[in-house]
Formats: structure tokens, sequence, C-alpha cells
């Protein structure tokens, strides 16, 4: 299709990355760009002898208009451990933001919406990422992070399809993979 644009990025094991993973690996990130939608594809493939298990998380940094009027729709009655008091339960209606907000939910089998004022964001993710994990810093974590402008995390927010909670396990020669797709409503 002439209105969408493919990059497709390969990393496989080799002396620098055996410093940080020392397993026999090939990992590829597929980004199709169309107009109004953004997918990610990440799959990873066991290409030595012996099984080993990885976690993953697609960190999408979004840019919204404010963070104080951002809602995110769609993991109401999702398990939900809310990692900055540390505390475990189920979500209850949207999610709104005031000060840092960091929680892994169980992923919702349908779509979320991220609402921004006028505009709207679909979010979907493929059922091998089991959470979704729902982040902004807020105001003091934000001014200690050094990639982040002290005001950044007004105009912020991570939606990331993610398998954390259970790591997966892959086999000699198996090949996984996950995705998360974004469309603008």
């Amino acid at each position: 299709d002439a209105d969408t644009t493919r990059l497709v990025l390969h990393l496989q094991d080799g002396v620098h990355t055996r410093a940080w993973w020392p397993q026999a690996f090939a990992a590829q990130v597929d980004v199709v760009l169309a107009p109004g939608q953004l997918q990610v594809v990440c799959s990873v493939h066991n290409t030595g002898g012996e099984a080993w298990d990885f976690t993953i998380a697609l960190h999408s940094y979004l840019r919204v208009d404010d963070i104080a009027q951002a809602r995110v729709h769609g993991l109401a009655g999702c398990a939900r451990w809310d990692a900055v008091a540390d505390v475990h339960g189920t979500q209850s209606g949207d999610i709104a933001f005031a000060g840092e907000y960091d929680s892994v939910f169980a992923a919702s089998p349908s779509p979320l919406n991220l609402l921004d004022g006028a505009q709207g964001l679909d979010i979907t993710q493929s059922p091998s990422m089991g959470q979704t994990v729902v982040w902004n810093p807020g105001a003091a974590l934000c001014a200690r992070l050094p990639d982040l402008p002290p005001d950044g995390y007004r105009h912020m927010l991570c939606v990331e399809a993610a398998q954390i909670d259970t790591p997966v396990r892959l086999a000699p020669g198996a090949v996984w993979s996950g995705a998360q797709q974004l469309r603008v409503r």
C-alpha cells in the first residue's frame, strides 16, 4: 500500500549482546505506520539449544495535550497492581491521572480508549501480551528523570502492551510474537 511505511529492525546475539543477555536469540521489531494508525510487532526466536525465559513491554510514550484531562477507558474490572502504593485490586471505572501513576493490569480482551480532549486513540494488543502497563511519572518523579523536561509528565502517557507477570518460556527453535496497535478515533 502506497500510504503505508514499514520499518523492520533485527538483532541477533553476538559478542556485544552476550554481555547483557547470554542466550542465543534473534529478535525483530516491525513498525507499520499508515494513516491514522501505528502497529508494533516484536518477535523473539530462540536460536540456541536450551530453553530460556523473558519478559517484555512495548514502551509506548504517547503525547497527550493535558494529563489532568486524559482518561483511559476499557480496564474496568481488570485485575490491577498499583506499583506506586504496592496494592493489588481490581480497576473500577476509567483511569484518571493526578500525580504519579504506575499500574500493571491484566490485559482487557477489548480495545482500550485513550481520551485526550477532543482526540481519541483506540489501543489493542495481541493475546500473547497478558498485561497492560499504564504509567505517568507525575511531577516529583519527572523532575528526577534526565530524559524528560521538568514538566514533561503533563504531556505524556505510557499505555504499554506487556508480558511481565509470567515470563515467556521459549523452547529451542521456538518463536514468540506480541503486538500493539494504536488507531486514531
